[in-house]
């Protein structure tokens, strides 16, 4: 139970989720992944694959197995450590369906009424299902279930932490304090470019995938949008999509010898995306390598996954009881086939 002040006590808890909706790519790395890794050492992370808010736009059987599997390999492949954060699939953990639906109970529609995500989403064509409306809410569920303190995230989700502060102190005002109210940490992840420019996302079709490699790659790195200035002219560096790209991987010291080499004139954008091809090489490789090695221990990913939704469960089911009693909901579901269930049948 947390104290008074909504605060559990204990290390400081980080959450995060990523969707299996596409192979990662560098946006989701730089913004994000990296970071993840990093707060393992910091506190207690739970990071978790949101497969139930993929279904609301992954709905083949296969291809959401898939795509679950490929987040899997790619954190462990990047070196998230199972000894040290809580990594599980959502799904795995039912409870955050049920504590989606007394949030609900006590939330005032418009609050997802104001949600710009669920408008967003409508508007690049995805279908206005319940489900997509009720995304922040389950989002709330998420983080709340295991009473995180830190929700890293970027600009674009500070409206979801606000919402789920919303929730939890509405329940907590209802029926006595339960949730602490977490917060969010700005994730100051680079801005990171796609090949024509824009915000690198799959939505948009411009990502350069994590794990891509060979002429799949070389391909995707050519194919950067620049402008028409010729090989022999001077070239300014901070206006090229390539250079952005490639500050992701260098020193200040490799940055500068890049920027003078724009500046003098008779070096080509091409010469300047197989530098970057190169550092995108020198800094995956090694990752490539595990991640092939991953793929041959399918149940060694399957026992990550498995243990860390028990342990996730496991906290999950504490605060549930929290919940149930303070909302008078009776105690926890007795499970079927116990003594208890079959005298009742």
């Amino acid at each position: 139970m947390a104290d008074d002040s909504g605060k559990k006590k204990g290390p400081v808890r980080f959450l995060s989720g990523v969707q299996p909706s596409g192979r990662l790519h560098l946006g989701n790395y730089f913004g994000a992944l990296r970071q993840h890794i990093a707060l393992q050492d910091e506190g207690e992370a739970f990071y978790f694959i949101a497969n139930f808010h993929a279904m609301t736009t992954v709905q083949e059987r296969e291809v959401l197995e898939g795509q679950t599997l490929d987040v899997a390999l790619d954190y462990l492949a990047l070196g998230l450590d199972p000894a040290k954060a809580v990594f599980f699939r959502q799904s795995d953990v039912p409870e955050v369906a049920e504590l989606a639906w007394v949030l609900s109970a006590v939330t005032a529609k418009g609050l997802l009424d104001r949600a710009t995500s669920y408008k967003d989403k409508v508007q690049r064509g995805i279908a206005a299902s319940v489900g997509l409306y009720y995304y922040p809410m389950l989002m709330a569920a998420d983080i709340l279930i295991y009473r995180s303190h830190i929700v890293p995230v970027g600009e674009d989700q500070i409206q979801h932490i606000e919402m789920t502060r919303d929730m939890a102190q509405s329940f907590n005002n209802t029926y006595g304090v339960v949730f602490p109210l977490p917060k969010p940490r700005l994730d100051a992840g680079a801005k990171v470019p796609g090949i024509d420019g824009q915000k690198m996302s799959k939505s948009y079709n411009n990502a350069i995938e994590i794990f891509q490699e060979g002429k799949p790659l070389r391909k995707r790195v050519m194919s950067i949008v620049t402008d028409s200035t010729p090989l022999e002219e001077p070239k300014d560096p901070e206006g090229c999509n390539v250079f952005s790209l490639y500050k992701l991987f260098s020193t200040e010291a490799e940055q500068e010898e890049l920027a003078e080499k724009y500046r003098a004139g008779g070096f080509g954008y091409g010469d300047a995306k197989i530098m970057l091809l190169e550092k995108i090489n020198e800094t995956f490789g090694p990752y490539r390598e595990e991640r092939r090695r991953l793929e041959g221990d399918p149940g060694y990913v399957e026992s990550v996954l498995s243990e860390g939704g028990a342990r996730a469960r496991a906290e999950a089911q504490t605060t549930i009881k929290s919940v149930r009693e303070a909302a008078g909901l009776g105690g926890m579901p007795v499970p079927a086939g116990s003594p208890v269930s079959a005298r009742r049948g």
